[in-house]
């Protein structure tokens, strides 16, 4: 009897789980590329969750900056595993140009801002970043220094070897190219009074030029930062953690940063990649990003509160922010990567 039940129950588990084999398969995998550090770390508790219990997929993230998530793109031409790129504005303009980009469909465009719509709606913004500068206000307080107000101040010798910049490939460290171009006479189509600038009088006081955002936190945390060029949602994310940190928006101009996201093309694109870029930009999820992470709302509706207005760049900060011309940068971007290594980190 007890065999004979054995073989019953053992019956009963295989007709149970072949029952529930079709869900389990139902399930498929929505692979996700953007940004590493705190920006990881938000959509990963206050994102991916919700989005995976109500559309039972498995989100598969992918960390990385935005030239890295770009290259992994051109090493898979033909055959894309990404179904959701997350870049900044620059790269995403040039996603869009070698044609990496689908249509974004189902987003509320009419509720957003006109700056966070890509041409042919092939990418939308999910946020908006100042780049500026970041400072130790301890350390400033310590040595009786005033807060920086300019980009000028980069070249201020007390800085020496405590600096840092992200290197050109990276979003933050070419608009301080076009920054010091537009101040010194130049613009995007002539930028060689910044290269001589950062080569003579800025290069002396760099300790690093840094792409990641965890090197950068570190340099900082150790003290052999006190000073940088970063954007209003990395200082947000480290000032949130304790650490005694600020944003500048300089005197010249703080630059406009889209963060954006765009479903990948490929022949079998997944309905979820559309999906997922309007979780992004779910208010309240808009309002978790600002809170969190420092980032301006994209959309017209979204009431920010005045009390987690921190940083971001709101109302009449966004309005002032200046937009580089991305048709000229993305052309002259490798010839000045190339210049850059040559000239500055040699």
């Amino acid at each position: 009897m007890v065999k004979k039940l054995g073989l019953l129950t053992a019956l009963g588990l295989t007709a149970l789980a072949t029952s529930l084999a079709p869900a389990a398969a139902q399930q498929t995998t929505l692979y996700v590329a953007g940004y590493g550090g705190s920006f990881e770390k938000t959509i990963r508790t206050e994102v991916i969750p919700a989005f995976e219990k109500a559309n039972n997929v498995k989100v598969e993230y992918v960390a990385g900056n935005s030239t890295d998530t770009l290259a992994k793109l051109q090493a898979q031409k033909g055959n894309q595993q990404i179904d959701v790129a997350i870049v900044d504005d620059g790269p995403m303009y040039q996603a869009i140009q070698l044609g990496f980009c689908d249509r974004v469909e189902g987003v509320p465009t009419g509720d957003l801002y006109d700056l966070a719509r890509f041409t042919d709606d092939k990418a939308v913004a999910t946020g908006l970043v100042a780049t500026g500068l970041m400072y130790n206000t301890k350390v400033f307080a310590e040595k009786g220094w005033a807060p920086p107000t300019s980009w000028n101040d980069l070249k201020d010798p007390k800085y020496r070897k405590t600096l840092v910049i992200p290197p050109i490939n990276n979003t933050y460290g070419l608009n301080v190219l076009v920054m010091l171009a537009k101040m010194n006479g130049g613009s995007e189509k002539n930028v060689d009074s910044a290269f001589k600038i950062v080569k003579s009088e800025i290069n002396p006081n760099v300790l690093a030029y840094e792409p990641s955002p965890g090197k950068m936190t570190e340099l900082f945390q150790s003290g052999q930062a006190v000073i940088a060029v970063w954007g209003t949602g990395r200082v947000q994310g480290l000032a949130n953690t304790g650490f005694p940190v600020d944003f500048v928006y300089p005197k010249e101009g703080a630059v406009a940063l889209l963060t954006a996201a765009c479903p990948v093309a490929k022949p079998k694109g997944s309905a979820l990649a559309n999906a997922f870029i309007k979780a992004l930009l779910d208010p309240k999820v808009q309002l978790t990003m600002l809170k969190e992470y420092g980032y301006g709302p994209v959309l017209k509706s979204v009431e920010v509160p005045p009390e987690i207005v921190k940083m971001a760049p709101v109302g009449a900060r966004a309005a002032a922010l200046y937009t580089p011309d991305w048709a000229v940068v993305n052309e002259k971007r490798e010839e000045w990567t190339k210049r850059w290594n040559r000239e500055v980190e040699r």
